[in-house]
């Protein structure tokens, strides 16, 4: 069962060792740990993070978010215990990770990883499996708008990025799963958007659910769309 879900973005620098503490992403780590506070607060019996990925896999107990690929010696691992040669998530499932632990929630944890490459509907699938059961399960999706905001950004710049990034910021701050569902796969690959799939799994997993949406943070810092958002019951 649906309980709440959760959007954040999954950029390194969220973790302070690597991003330090600018004015901009402490705002940006803030809403973070805010967001996911508050749907640890609806007293889950399990949490799923959804992010992006290669290929889809499912992570259980002991994989590791290794970051020191971003020049830290950072290792946690997903769930209560596990072991640092336990397999190796990938940076939004890492980030996802760091962000619970951060919460102090260390207990029932899967960690999935979605390809860009998933459609609308594979999605759904997915969510469905996900929640249906008779478990309160909140779902943390991590998920990057896109990369071609303005000349900084990775992918330069695409004159759609600012009305794709603005008709998701709208379906999240409204809760509107029709709305995510409804994103353009091809479009979101063109512009670099590392989220479409992952937001695609909190809709069909929220979807016909009376929700309370609160969009916490709509920016793009560095070029690249950054959304915090919770949607509680």
């Amino acid at each position: 069962m649906f309980s709440a879900g959760a959007v954040c973005p999954h950029p390194p620098l969220l973790v302070p060792e690597v991003g330090g503490h600018d004015a901009e992403v402490e705002l940006l780590r803030g809403a973070c740990h805010a967001a996911v506070e508050r749907i640890l607060d609806t007293d889950p019996a399990r949490v799923v993070v959804i992010g992006d990925a290669p290929r889809q896999a499912t992570f259980g107990k002991g994989a590791v978010a290794d970051f020191t690929p971003y020049g830290i010696a950072l290792h946690l691992t997903l769930g209560q215990a596990g072991h640092a040669d336990g397999p190796h998530l990938p940076l939004s499932l890492a980030v996802g990770a760091w962000l619970l632990k951060s919460a102090g929630f260390a207990a029932d944890v899967t960690a999935i990883g979605v390809p860009a490459t998933a459609s609308a509907e594979e999605a759904v699938a997915l969510a469905r499996a996900l929640v249906g059961t008779p478990d309160r399960v909140i779902v943390l999706a991590m998920g990057d708008g896109s990369a071609k905001r303005n000349p900084a950004a990775p992918g330069y710049v695409d004159g759609r990025a600012a009305g794709f990034d603005e008709s998701v910021g709208k379906a999240l701050a409204s809760a509107d799963t029709e709305a995510l569902l409804a994103l353009d796969e091809s479009l979101a690959r063109r512009l670099m958007c590392a989220g479409r799939a992952s937001w695609q799994v909190l809709a069909g997993a929220a979807a016909g659910q009376a929700l309370h949406a609160d969009l916490l943070y709509d920016d793009a810092p560095y070029g690249v769309g950054y959304f915090v958002a919770t949607w509680t019951r």
